[in-house]
């Protein structure tokens, strides 16, 4: 009855190894998919911030061309602009 308790025995083990090795694939498994995903998530992201970066440089871009446009239009209305906003920023500069 010994003998047929230890094959037992060993059988129970080696089914308790080979599940752990199953466990350890899966986890394997899922560690890969978690991380594919993370690097795909990672470039979904760096696409999308340079696109944001591109439509800020048009955006700058557009503006810059017109702030020139209305000072090529209005020069001395711009230089009147411009020395009241100099004058107003010396005041508050003076003040701290």
């Amino acid at each position: 009855m010994s003998r047929m308790n230890e094959t037992a025995e060993q059988t129970a083990s080696q089914q308790l190894t080979d599940k752990a090795g199953q466990v350890r694939e899966n986890i394997r498994d899922i560690g890969s998919v978690a991380k594919d995903a993370a690097r795909e998530k990672v470039q979904d992201l760096r696409d999308q911030a340079g696109e944001y970066y591109e439509q800020g440089r048009q955006r700058v871009t557009e503006m810059e061309d017109s702030i020139e446009t209305y000072v090529r239009d209005q020069p001395i209305k711009s230089l009147l602009m411009a020395a009241g906003a100099g004058l107003l920023l010396g005041i508050l500069w003076k003040r701290i």
